[in-house]
């Protein structure tokens, strides 16, 4: 097991080449790298050469700091051709730049439009018959998440969308802020996906369909928004407790990302509580030592 930290809340204050150094200072082994500008942002091709990413390979190495994933967000499921034709482009060269760095996961989401599912499944699908060869060839995994606003966000229809794919090395992330997005309790999602579960993102968020749905409102009545947050671990109401049982019980043996947003007035603070709450629940749920296991110290 690795446990990563995503520095998403410091990339307004520092080049990517300056985070494997933030990572490492705080007590993190390894970093998951999130759509960054003057990397690989969000819906558009990479923003770095072959040179900024051997610095990158580089400077990780000397701070000691693996890179467990990179997760790119494109539109290789539409809306429209023109945009998933680009999204394709941009996946060969974030494929290039995960095999030149030495990172051999790749994690995103469906993405596509909810209100048209049938067109942007399909949309996936052909962006799949690109692109499986080259991760194939290359030995880079991926591994696919459900989010709030995708064409799929039931966790197990998006379980299924995965075992669809007929792939040992295409795997499932569970991300306990979209666990009220999901359809169904963390346990019942972590206990289908078994060995298909490769990633799992911690953070917290407030129950949205608490209440009868009167938590958030939105104007006019009947918005089609997704609200949820990616809050430290204890500030909302996903049961931890019962998410890391869950990993136990399946035998859970992939990464655990620390991936808080929204706090970066204290994002030191954060990232090294949510190292320490981390360590001690999978101490508690899966056995003494398993959790130190996880530590810089301890590798």
């Amino acid at each position: 097991m690795k446990l990563a930290l995503d520095p998403q809340m410091f990339f307004a204050t520092h080049s990517v080449w300056e985070l494997p150094d933030v990572v490492a200072g705080l007590g993190y082994s390894w970093m998951e790298l999130s759509p960054k500008a003057d990397f690989i942002p969000f819906f558009k091709h990479p923003r770095v050469d072959d040179a900024g990413v051997r610095k990158l390979k580089k400077v990780a190495a000397d701070a000691g700091v693996g890179i467990a994933s990179l997760l790119p967000v494109l539109r290789w499921s539409g809306p429209g051709e023109d945009e998933r034709v680009a999204a394709v482009r941009a996946w060969r060269r974030t494929i290039e730049i995960a095999v030149d760095l030495g990172v051999d996961t790749l994690n995103t989401e469906f993405n596509g439009r909810p209100e048209a599912a049938e067109h942007a499944e399909a949309q996936f699908w052909r962006s799949m018959d690109e692109l499986l060869p080259l991760f194939e060839r290359e030995g880079i995994a991926l591994v696919l998440e459900p989010h709030p606003d995708d064409f799929v966000e039931d966790g197990l229809d998006a379980l299924g969308l995965v075992r669809g794919l007929n792939r040992d090395w295409v795997g499932f992330l569970y991300c306990t802020p979209h666990a009220f997005h999901q359809g169904h309790d963390p346990a019942t999602v972590i206990a289908a996906a078994a060995e298909k579960l490769r990633h799992v993102h911690l953070a917290d968020a407030f129950d949205h369909t608490a209440s009868h749905g009167l938590r958030y409102i939105t104007n006019p009545p009947g918005n089609a928004v997704r609200v949820h947050q990616h809050m430290e671990m204890g500030r909302g109401e996903v049961d931890f407790d019962a998410v890391f049982a869950a990993l136990a019980a399946v035998g859970f043996d992939g990464v655990l990302s620390s991936c808080v947003f929204g706090f970066e007035e204290d994002a030191r603070g954060v990232s090294e509580r949510q190292r320490d709450r981390t360590v001690a629940l999978v101490e508690k749920h899966f056995g003494d030592g398993a959790g130190t296991a996880l530590l810089p110290t301890a590798n």
